[in-house]
């Protein structure tokens, strides 16, 4: 009998998993590009991005409850519309979602090291700090998918603490918003309406990482149960966190001073807080990891079952006896990783992640509601509105068309 994926995941550890793949990137990576956008409404392009991925979280949840698959999306697009080759581009956009995603964050590390390792200024330290640590967290997606899920729970108490304290710190920014709220509101604004949709494009990348979740549907106890349960807690969990800070973040730094620190979080605590910027910078380095260890993950998951359904080389689909995961998978994504990351600029890569992934999220609410219109309704499971899909798809190409047409 050939090796199975290993079944650990429990419904506050899957929860943990998925938070931990979320909360890290907007926050403590992009919320100071996102108020560049956005300017003092970088909160509602927060809660725009929320919103959309929302949407689009309901339809992953009861498409993963129906279909507990490792390639979640590929197997999703397969049942819905029964085209092989459409079903292998939606598994291949996720795998480079995957790679750019991690691509993003370890470029986006670069930042924080600088305040807490003796790295001389330089892009040549910068590659050997994104290449060290890629490398780190390939070895521990390689070690084991209960090892890797608990060192994200780890990770991901860390940061969402991190968050807490940031909070704490800058609390005394909430006694102005009453004077304050305007500022925060965009009123009729054209421009302002513009910069919220702009920063949401960007600020939707933050939310990126519930998808990885239905990619480790093989490893989770009682997926039909535990898959949508744990999707949208993440999602909720994220969402209040994200919108908390950008509103501080607003509050206690001018969005054109935000938009040119790599380090926002020192930024917004400031270096005359009781809460020191080392360590921030240490809490959000932590946060970074914890981002990018799932996509990992989630990236050789991806490639293992498209190797398994017979649209990747077999090689793939091997599992390794002893750590019961798919090495050659893992040592792909990680090399891809860590090339990628060395030559691309922070924001180009997740622009690219964010065009990506929003493709990807139109063609799961496509499939979730196509199976409703043809009939297909779900059995002894979850079962969402047909709008809920419907606006899901909408809202992910109405995102990607007013970018796009931006970005001409």
């Amino acid at each position: 009998m050939a090796t199975q994926l290993r079944r650990g995941l429990s419904l506050p550890l899957l929860t943990l998993y998925g938070l931990g793949s979320i909360v890290g990137a907007g926050i403590y990576v992009l919320v100071g590009e996102v108020a560049g956008k956005a300017g003092m409404q970088a909160p509602l392009a927060f809660l725009l991005a929320a919103v959309i991925a929302a949407f689009t979280g309901f339809s992953y949840a009861e498409l993963a409850a129906r279909y507990p698959r490792s390639a979640g999306e590929a197997a999703y697009v397969r049942e819905a519309f029964g085209r092989r080759w459409l079903a292998d581009m939606a598994g291949w956009a996720v795998v480079l979602t995957g790679i750019v995603s991690s691509a993003t964050l370890a470029r986006g590390i670069t930042g924080y090291a600088a305040l807490l390792l003796p790295v001389p200024a330089g892009a040549e330290s910068g590659t050997l700090v994104i290449v060290g640590f890629v490398m780190l967290l390939g070895l521990v997606a390689c070690w084991g998918i209960v090892e890797s899920a608990w060192s994200a729970a780890v990770m991901t108490l860390i940061s969402v603490v991190g968050l807490l304290l940031v909070l704490g710190a800058a609390a005394d920014s909430f006694a102005t918003l009453p004077q304050r709220w305007p500022d925060l509101l965009p009123g009729f604004s054209l421009t302002r309406w513009t910069g919220i949709v702009l920063g949401g494009f960007l600020a939707f990348y933050a939310f990126i990482g519930f998808e990885d979740m239905v990619n480790v549907a093989e490893e989770v106890h009682q997926p039909e149960r535990t898959m949508p349960a744990a999707i949208l807690l993440a999602l909720l969990i994220a969402a209040l966190l994200y919108v908390a800070i950008a509103t501080v973040a607003v509050l206690r730094v001018s969005p054109p001073d935000l938009a040119g620190s790599k380090a926002p979080l020192v930024a917004i605590v400031g270096r005359d807080s009781w809460l020191s910027p080392t360590v921030i910078a240490a809490l959000s380095a932590i946060a970074i990891t914890n981002s990018v260890l799932p996509q990992l993950v989630m990236g050789s998951r991806v490639i293992y079952g498209l190797a398994a359904q017979g649209s990747a080389p077999q090689l793939f689909a091997r599992i390794n006896a002893v750590t019961r995961t798919p090495l050659a998978a893992t040592l792909v994504i990680v090399a891809s990783v860590i090339f990628l990351a060395a030559l691309i600029p922070l924001v180009t890569l997740a622009k690219i992640t964010s065009f990506i992934v929003l493709l990807i999220f139109a063609a799961v609410n496509a499939s979730a509601l196509w199976l409703k219109l043809s009939g297909r309704r779900a059995v002894a499971t979850v079962d969402y509105p047909i709008w809920v899909s419907l606006c899901g798809a909408l809202l992910c190409i109405f995102l990607l068309s007013f970018e796009l047409v931006f970005a001409l």
